[in-house]
């Protein structure tokens, strides 16, 4: 186990690696002149060659590549170009109410899907299990936008007039100090990565109820109680983990689109803020932090992987 733990840690250390190549390459691919591009027509050439150097633009790829590559080792981020102030100080806020946001719709979701996929199981081809079968095929089939849209339709400004549709954050204020601007953008994020989860939880325990140990367990007259949650529940749950994994890892990229639906002050409206202001250093430091988010994310799900399964750890 530890060898096998051992060797995605290499991999998701490559993983990271490569990624940083890629945006290293696409930021440096970006046409036309950076410096110029983010101080004007105006500036002058002295401020352009300082952008340059800051940039590390001045030496040849390679160099430029393992210059930036070094400072980002180092834990440094360099300087924010669109405010003037260390990245590290503009990410770190936006990253803690993305992680606030992002941890109330996993909270809400992982629970909320497991126990439906467990209970749509139980109640195989049930009215039940038809309607919650087509209701999770249209919400994974619909893009988190439109959800959301949906949402503030239904919620805020058509039907119903009960939360507000857009994010206001008051200067000095945390993002959890008003809970009912988070209900929709968590509620959107939830509605977007439940279905999944449901459907690989009924799946996946409707083949462990079907196993040997499960039907053994039942002729020695233990409960249906205790068949469910201490013998095809946790084997159930190893499978899923991995489907789990990848919806917490989908929920950073999605909350993107999420935050500037909502105006949610978060990583994804920064990014895009500064992708438009052709901030690089902010745009390379958030795909960065979105990668180790992914790898972490993945490496946690091969850990509960093999804490819950057996044999896939005798296998590895």
């Amino acid at each position: 186990m530890r060898r096998l733990l051992f060797r995605r840690t290499l991999f998701g250390l490559f993983t990271l690696w490569v990624v940083s190549l890629v945006v290293f390459l696409a930021t440096q691919a970006l046409p036309g002149d950076a410096a110029q591009a983010i101080l004007g027509r105006e500036a002058t050439p002295e401020r352009l060659a300082a952008l340059r150097e800051q940039l590390n633009l001045g030496g040849s790829l390679p160099e430029q590549y393992f210059g930036w590559l070094g400072n980002l080792l180092s834990f440094d981020l360099g300087t924010s170009l669109a405010g003037g102030i260390p990245v590290a100080s503009a990410v770190g806020p936006m990253l803690l109410n993305s992680s606030v946001l992002m941890l109330c719709a996993a909270v809400i979701a992982i629970p909320l899907a497991i126990g439906i996929g467990t209970w749509t199981a139980l109640r195989k081809d049930s009215a039940v299990d038809h309607v919650t079968g087509i209701i999770t095929l249209v919400l994974a089939s619909l893009p988190e936008f439109v959800v959301g849209v949906l949402l503030v339709l239904f919620l805020a400004t058509g039907v119903f007039h009960i939360f507000p549709a857009v994010f206001v954050l008051i200067p000095g204020q945390q993002v959890w100090s008003n809970p009912a601007q988070l209900v929709l953008p968590v509620l959107t994020l939830v509605l977007a990565v439940s279905p999944y989860i449901i459907r690989i939880m009924r799946a996946t325990m409707l083949e462990v109820l079907d196993s040997q140990y499960v039907q053994q367990a039942r002729l020695k007259g233990l409960p249906e109680r205790t068949v469910i949650l201490r013998h095809a529940l946790p084997n159930a749950i190893g499978p899923v983990a991995q489907v789990i994994a990848l919806q917490l890892a989908w929920l950073i990229g999605g909350v993107v689109i999420v935050e500037f639906l909502f105006r949610f002050p978060g990583v994804g409206f920064q990014l895009i803020d500064a992708v438009t202001n052709r901030d690089l250093p902010v745009v390379q430091a958030l795909v960065i932090v979105i990668a180790i988010f992914y790898v972490a994310v993945n490496l946690l799900a091969d850990v509960v992987t093999l804490a819950a399964n057996p044999k896939v750890r005798t296998a590895s």
